[in-house]
């Protein structure tokens, strides 16, 4: 996985490319920016631009102001690209999804680890994120969950979705680890891969405001004994 100078992570340049550029349409209104001969295409810029900054202030804390000044581009020339904040928004997520969604492939896909030490390998990935930019940035879907009665209704649906597309990799994960003897056979997957992401989410949250990843440590701990086939359940 390559880093660029401001730390955001690609897979590989096929995955910038779909991150970044994927579902480019016609702009409708605003004045065309003027574009500088050997840059990167605009409209990807300010996507990127809005997951450096969504994911550490969230969607309504976060103006357009800052992200079109990272990029050099007017605020009449955002118009040519989007046609709303809400557009924007949900491109955002969508790139979000993509991106997340190949960080989990890559760690439960993996062949050279068992299934549950995958999923560790993952948590482990995501606390050295969380440290290398000082704890600043978050989960974008579950920044935008806490907001959710605040956005427009648009936005409900697809995190659902994503929500969902993250727990069907997880469960594949907890299945394979049933078929090695690290998980009860008789525990519902699809139940624990949801439970996974809800407590995630809440670990995340935490470890950004004591600035530390020990909330994380302990959430998996807590996560692998209570899938194990030696747990016993109190009385």
């Amino acid at each position: 996985m390559a880093t660029d100078e401001r730390g955001w992570h690609f897979i590989d340049g096929r995955s910038k490319i779909a991150i970044m550029t994927e579902n480019i349409t016609p702009p409708r209104r605003g004045r065309p920016p003027k574009r500088r001969a050997g840059t990167d295409d605009t409209r990807a810029l300010l996507i990127r631009s809005g997951l450096e900054l969504l994911t550490e202030q969230g969607f309504v804390a976060s103006g357009l102001d800052p992200i079109l000044k990272r990029v050099g581009v007017p605020k009449g020339s955002f118009y040519y690209y989007f046609d709303s904040k809400e557009a924007f928004g949900l491109e955002v997520l969508a790139a979000y999804d993509r991106y997340f969604a190949a960080k989990l492939d890559k760690h439960l896909s993996s062949d050279t680890l068992p299934p549950l030490q995958r999923l560790q390998a993952f948590v482990e990935d995501a606390k050295q994120g969380m440290i290398r930019h000082d704890f600043r940035r978050g989960c974008l879907v579950g920044n935008l969950e806490q907001e959710v009665a605040y956005l427009p209704e648009r936005f409900r649906p697809r995190l659902l979705s994503i929500y969902q597309h993250w727990q069907s990799k997880v469960a594949a994960c907890l299945v394979a680890s049933q078929q090695t003897g690290d998980v009860t056979p008789t525990m519902n997957c699809n139940e624990l891969a949801e439970q996974f992401w809800i407590g995630w989410e809440g670990a995340i949250n935490r470890s950004r405001l004591i600035r530390d990843t020990q909330p994380l440590d302990r959430f998996l701990n807590h996560f692998i004994q209570l899938i194990s086939p030696t747990h016993q359940t109190p009385v």
